[in-house]
């Protein structure tokens, strides 16, 4: 049985999809929670790792917070770029893997709003998030290729899963509570992932390598997941609210500041459509998504 370093493999991810990856793997998890197996804050020292591995899958990293302070901007670089260099540098002292999978994301294509986009497109994201995933690809590569290392970057949509973080999160948590509402009937539309598909496609990448956009086929509206989560929770359907009222409400949502449910930004990326394309994954893959409006359960 293969052996896995798996970084971050106590947060939401690993959750996800530790059961699948114990079924097939010999899984030891690196982090900074009390259940990692080798407790290690990688943004601050280079662990001392018990032995060699087959695959790395590097997830631990920095997400999901706005930063307001140079400090805390200064964390996404110091977890998810200098994380990923400790990260190698204990790899290197027991000898390097067959693979290493990073999970990046689609943040490093800067894009608010479009359709389909593909691996093709510039990495222009300018959010430290963004930035700190794009240069920790780019050390990577550069690694990688120097160890002979076979190396897969997968480039997740949104996450859902349980106990999602993020927008989906966000929307479970308002529709639980009765004031999650859809703007002009929820016909935007949001790339999303299974978490759990990220197992599904590790033993594919770990032997092929390369980059791929990674998110479900369907590409299911904003309305259509809200009523998958209501029904899930036997709540009521979420209500539809014209563009206009949403509009006014973003406008007193910019003068009472960050603590408002909607503002001008906020509007903007809750109405524009933002997807991307699959189309490689599947085709040098192999590998077919999960339906995420039919497997993504509470």
């Amino acid at each position: 049985m293969n052996k896995i370093l798996f970084t971050g493999g106590t947060g939401f991810l690993g959750k996800n999809v530790m059961p699948l990856l114990q079924k097939n793997y010999e899984v030891t998890t690196c982090g900074i929670t009390p259940e990692d197996m080798i407790q290690a804050n990688l943004a601050k020292m280079v662990p001392e790792l018990p032995h060699l591995y087959d695959i790395v899958l590097h997830a631990a990293g920095k997400a999901h917070v706005v930063p307001k302070t140079e400090e805390e901007k200064q964390l996404f670089y110091d977890i998810n770029y200098q994380g990923t260099v400790n990260l190698c540098m204990a790899l290197e002292k027991v000898g390097v893997p067959k693979a290493l999978v990073f999970i990046s994301t689609v943040a490093v294509y800067g894009c608010e709003y479009g359709e389909m986009i593909t691996e093709e497109h510039p990495l222009n994201g300018d959010t430290p998030y963004a930035k700190s995933k794009i240069v920790a690809e780019e050390y990577l590569a550069t690694w990688c290729s120097e160890h002979d290392v076979v190396l897969s970057i997968l480039r997740p949509s949104l996450l859902a899963g349980k106990n999602a973080p993020g927008n989906l999160g966000a929307m479970v948590n308002g529709v639980k509570k009765g004031f999650y509402m859809n703007i002009s009937g929820g016909k935007v539309v949001k790339s999303v992932l299974m978490a759990e598909d990220i197992a599904r496609l590790l033993p594919l990448v770990a032997e092929k390598g390369g980059v791929y956009n990674v998110c479900d086929t369907r590409q299911p509206s904003f309305g259509e997941l809200s009523e998958s989560v209501a029904r899930q929770l036997g709540k009521r359907k979420p209500i539809s609210i014209p563009y206009w009222i949403a509009w006014c409400m973003s406008k007193v949502g910019d003068l009472l500041g960050r603590r408002a449910p909607i503002n001008s930004d906020k509007l903007e990326k809750m109405t524009k459509s933002l997807t991307f394309s699959n189309e490689k994954a599947r085709r040098e893959l192999g590998w077919e998504p999960l339906d995420v409006l039919e497997n993504y359960k509470i």
